[in-house]
């Protein structure tokens, strides 16, 4: 079941074209979603509160995520996906965050939604919101 909003990828699909986005290479008769489902961080943590299992996977830097994190979060370094998408689960939801530019998030989507992904979901206010909201972190063990 999908819930959330959607980001429009119209403004993406023309940077897609044009190979300005990384997304790897497509394969004839594939088409490109229209929208990237997204999670506002709020119903994020009433997912949480409600007992869902949901996959974090952090796209900063190992360092950032190494300091603190969103609880049980998986690091895969923004320029990893790639190479590691493989360790993406495709059952249950799959949570996308980060500090980073919208673009380059809803990159990241479509090249996993290219893959098959069908889980995937974007938290728009990025790892800062959910700071700035008070919820809890997973922080380095010191």
């Amino acid at each position: 079941m999908r819930s959330g909003r959607k980001i429009d990828l119209r403004f993406f699909l023309p940077l897609l074209l044009l190979g300005i986005l990384h997304t790897g290479t497509a394969r004839a008769g594939h088409g490109i979603e229209d929208t990237i489902d997204t999670l506002a961080a709020e119903r994020v943590k009433q997912l949480l509160d409600a007992g869902e299992k949901l996959t974090f996977i952090d796209l900063r830097p190992a360092k950032e995520f190494q300091q603190s994190r969103l609880p049980g979060a998986r690091s895969i370094p923004l320029p990893e996906i790639a190479a590691r998408f493989a360790e993406i689960p495709r059952a249950g939801r799959v949570i996308l965050y980060c500090d980073c530019k919208t673009y380059d998030i809803a990159d990241r989507a479509v090249f996993l939604e290219y893959r098959g992904f069908r889980n995937i979901f974007v938290m728009p206010e990025g790892f800062s919101g959910w700071i700035e909201r008070g919820y809890p972190l997973d922080r380095a063990r010191r």
